[in-house]
C-alpha cells in the first residue's frame, strides 16, 4: 500500500507505531544529533522496522524507510504534502527570501514555471562557456596544487567551483573564488544551511529572546548574501533593457516573471537565486567529493572513467558539449555515488489532509520524514547493494539498472522533482573530465586514514577528505 484511500479496519494508527523512547515532556529531541540523524534514523529503522513514529515534544512524527512509500509520498505533491510549515517559518525568520525550495501551494505553481523556463536544457547549453572556463581555471588551480606536492582541501576546492559555476551560470557574475582566496560570499553561504537546520530541529527558538555570536553571524552573512543578490537582480534588469534577450538563468528567469499574469515579483525571483546558490552549492560538491573518493577506492572503476574521458579527449581542444555527452560511464558513476551517499539522506514534509502511508493513517498536519537511503543499500532490494559498482547503472552484468532507479531517488520524483538536475549532472561531468584528463590521483584519504565522517547540516557531506594529484605529463 501507498498513499492511497483505504479502510479504517486496516490500518495501523500513528501512536500505536514502535519507536524510539523519549524523554518526559520533550520526547525525542534530546536523543537527538543533528549532524547524524540521517544515520539515528537508518539504525532506528534497523531496530522498529521500515515505518515507526518519534515524538518532538507534543507532536508526533512518522518515519518511512519503505522507498515505495517514499516514492508515493514524493509523488503526492503539492496536492497530498508540502514543505514543513516550520521549515518556511524558520527560513523567513532569517531572511531566506520564498523561493522554490521552500514555498508551498499557488505560490510553488507559479515559481515552478518560472523556473523550469529557465532551466530548460537549451538554455544550460547557451551558459555553457561559463561553465567551461570554470572547469579550466579548476584545471589551474590544481596543477598548482599538484606542482608544489600540496594536499588539495577536496571539499572546499569544490565548493568553490560550484560557488563559481552557479554564479557564471545563473547571474552572468564571475565570483572567481578559484583563482582567489577572497572567497567571501562562500563563507556566508557556509553559514545558512548549517545554522537552519540546527533551528529546525531545536525545540526552544532562543534566538528570538537572546542572540548568540552564531546568530550574530548569521544575520551578517543573510545581509551580505542578500544585498549581492539584490546586486545581481539590478545588473541583469540593466542588461535585458539594453538586450530583451536572456544570457543566464536568471535573465530568464526575469523574463519569464515578467510575462503577463506570471504573479512574480522580484523578491521571489530573488528567493530562487538564493535557492539556486545554496542548492547548487553544497549538493553538487559534496556528490563530487564522495564521488572522487570512490572512484581512488575503487581502481577498476577509476580505470575505466579515466579511459573513458582520455578517450573522449583524445584529440585535445577544449571542452564541449559533445565531450561530457560521451561520459555514459562517469555519469554511471555519479549515479552510484547518490544511490551509496544521497546528500540528502531524509526528507521531511508534512501532510495537507488526511491520508494514508503504506498501512499507516496520517492524520493531516503530520510530518512525515522519508528515510531516502533505507533500502537502496538494502540486498533485498538492490543486488551488492552495499558495493560501488557503476555498472549496474549501464545494466551490464546481469545487472538490472531499472532496480536501483526505482530505489535511488536522489533528485526527488514526482512534480517537485530537481529542476536543476540536468545542470548538476553537467557540473559533475566537467570536474570529474578536469580531474581525469589532466591529472593520476595520487591520494584521496582522511587525516587518519579512516573512512570519511557523514556530517549532515541539511545536506550530508563527507568530512576531512584531503586529494594529492599529479599532473599527467
Amino acid at each position: 500500500m501507498s498513499v492511497a484511500e483505504s479502510t479504517t479496519a486496516t490500518l495501523r494508527q500513528l501512536q500505536d507505531l514502535p519507536g524510539p523512547r523519549g524523554w518526559p515532556v520533550l520526547g525525542n529531541l534530546p536523543q537527538i544529533e543533528p549532524a547524524r540523524f540521517h544515520l539515528q534514523l537508518g539504525q532506528w529503522a534497523q531496530q522498529y522496522g521500515r515505518y515507526f513514529r518519534l515524538r518532538m515534544a507534543n507532536r508526533l512524527l512518522l518515519v518511512t524507510a519503505d522507498h515505495q512509500a517514499v516514492a508515493a509520498v514524493l509523488r503526492d505533491r503539492p496536492e497530498g504534502f508540502r514543505r514543513t510549515d516550520r521549515l518556511e517559518a524558520v527560513g523567513l525568520e532569517m531572511g531566506l527570501k520564498p523561493g522554490l525550495f521552500g514555498v508551498n501551494g499557488d505560490a510553488w505553481k507559479r515559481q515552478r514555471r518560472m523556473v523550469m523556463a529557465a532551466f530548460d536544457p537549451g538554455h544550460v547549453k547557451a551558459y555553457y562557456p561559463s561553465l567551461a572556463r570554470c572547469g579550466e581555471r579548476l584545471r589551474g588551480r590544481w596543477a598548482e596544487a599538484a606542482a608544489q606536492g600540496r594536499d588539495i582541501d577536496l571539499q572546499a576546492d569544490l565548493m568553490r567551483f560550484t560557488v563559481d559555476a552557479i554564479a557564471g551560470l545563473a547571474f552572468g557574475t564571475d565570483v572567481n573564488t578559484l583563482q582567489s582566496d577572497d572567497d567571501i560570499i562562500q563563507q556566508h553561504l557556509n553559514k545558512i544551511f548549517p545554522k537552519l537546520f540546527k533551528r529546525l530541529i531545536t525545540p526552544l527558538p532562543y534566538w528570538r529572546v537572546f542572540r548568540l555570536p552564531s546568530d550574530r553571524e548569521l544575520d551578517q552573512a543573510m545581509g551580505a548574501v542578500n544585498e549581492a543578490i539584490d546586486g545581481f537582480i539590478r545588473s541583469a534588469r540593466e542588461r535585458l533593457a539594453a538586450d530583451p534577450t536572456p544570457h543566464n538563468l536568471l535573465e530568464a528567469m526575469l523574463v519569464a516573471a515578467d510575462e503577463p499574469d506570471s504573479g512574480i515579483d522580484d523578491e521571489q525571483v530573488a528567493g530562487n537565486v538564493i535557492t539556486m546558490l545554496l542548492a547548487g552549492e553544497d549538493t553538487t560538491a559534496n556528490t563530487l567529493a564522495w564521488c572522487i573518493w570512490f572512484l581512488h577506492r575503487h581502481p577498476a572503476a577509476l580505470a575505466r572513467a579515466t579511459a573513458e574521458v582520455r578517450g573522449a579527449m583524445a584529440d585535445g581542444g577544449p571542452v564541449t558539449l559533445e565531450h561530457l555527452a560521451q561520459m555514459d560511464y562517469v555519469e554511471a558513476c555519479m549515479h552510484e555515488t547518490m544511490r551509496l551517499k544521497p546528500v540528502a539522506p531524509q526528507l521531511p514534509l508534512q501532510a495537507l489532509k488526511d491520508t494514508v502511508v503504506g498501512d499507516v493513517a496520517v492524520p493531516a498536519g503530520t510530518v512525515v520524514i522519508s528515510a531516502m537511503r533505507h533500502d537502496s543499500i538494502d540486498d533485498a532490494f538492490v543486488p551488492d547493494a552495499r558495493s560501488f559498482m557503476p555498472e549496474r547503472w549501464l545494466g551490464e552484468d546481469g545487472l538490472s539498472a531499472s532496480s536501483a532507479k526505482r530505489i535511488s531517488m536522489p533528485f526527488g520524483a514526482g512534480p517537485r522533482i530537481c529542476p536543476g538536475r540536468y545542470l548538476a549532472l553537467q557540473e559533475m561531468k566537467m570536474v570529474l573530465l578536469t580531474l581525469l584528463t589532466h591529472f593520476d590521483i595520487v591520494s584521496v584519504d582522511t587525516a587518519d586514514g579512516a573512512e570519511p565522517e557523514e556530517r549532515l547540516m541539511f545536506t550530508m557531506a563527507p568530512v576531512g577528505l584531503r586529494m594529492r594529484l599529479r599532473a599527467r605529463g
